[in-house]
């Protein structure tokens, strides 16, 4: 018995993976975040699956329910919305099943950054505008930010901001980052992103926090950094002439080349 965590993306129930829909299709009992994950991920479980909304249960109920179907010698698909890897709980549970000694894995999931890059059509990391992209929140009820990881720091860097679960912190967002990157930085929020009834404000610091209309008031990602509406940046060197690279090696003489067969020479 193995207790499957897979990441279900961002909303859109298409954007789950091909590992991601197999494992559910192959395992009899589903836990899923109901708050976050859309119903139709569901229609991928087996007929007659024990499927149970986590949304409600503490901690202690969860692990509850995995230790019953490990007894029973059932696997389960454990849904969490977007990726694992960044607020998703799972750190916690894994510590609760290796101290029960319940095997698991780990599918990754699209990550609620990336959708929203993709419904603005943007590259984040543009050349010579930024090169990091730094995925951050501020502080909640749920988590404290560490000592350190604040804004301003990480403003500081001039890298693209992704900054989740902080659109109830908008005007204290802005009065940070303002100092660092200017009233005139762009911003963009996403909010939904990749569900049907996603929407999107594109605006500066200085003037986002008028745009924003009360109903976005969770789910909703903020990107803030220069690289949103940079149209001046330098082509990247990975498809210039003349940049000698491995898949395109510029002369004879370059390291990437192919060496001449044995005794003869390269073909024209």
């Amino acid at each position: 018995m193995t207790v499957h965590f897979i990441g279900a993306g961002p909303g859109a129930p298409d954007l789950l993976t091909l590992r991601g829909r197999d494992l559910i299709a192959a395992c009899p009992v589903c836990l899923y975040a109901g708050s976050l994950v859309p119903a139709q991920v569901l229609e991928h479980c087996p007929p007659g699956a024990r499927i149970v909304n986590t949304a409600p249960l503490s901690l202690d109920e969860i692990v509850a329910e995995i230790a019953a179907a490990h007894a029973a010698g059932l696997d389960i698909a454990r849904l969490h919305s977007g990726d694992l890897s960044v607020w998703s709980a799972m750190g916690e549970q894994l510590r609760r099943l290796r101290e029960l000694d319940i095997p698991y894995t780990v599918t990754p999931g699209v990550p609620s950054f990336a959708a929203a890059a993709a419904t603005l059509g943007q590259e984040l990391t543009l050349p010579g505008v930024a090169q990091s992209v730094v995925l951050t929140r501020t502080s909640g009820r749920a988590s404290a930010m560490p000592y350190g990881e604040t804004l301003a720091n990480f403003a500081r860097t001039g890298a693209t901001l992704a900054i989740h679960l902080s659109i109830h912190n908008l005007d204290r967002v802005v009065d940070e980052l303002s100092p660092f990157y200017g009233a005139d930085c762009p911003v963009a929020i996403v909010w939904r992103a990749s569900w049907p009834d996603e929407r999107v404000i594109r605006a500066r610091l200085a003037t986002v926090a008028a745009q924003l209309d009360p109903a976005m008031n969770r789910t909703a990602l903020i990107l803030v950094g220069p690289a949103l509406a940079a149209t001046d940046f330098h082509d990247s060197c990975l498809y210039a002439i003349g940049y000698d690279r491995r898949f395109r090696p510029q002369s004879a003489d370059s390291p990437f080349a192919e060496p001449a067969p044995e005794g003869g020479e390269r073909d024209a």
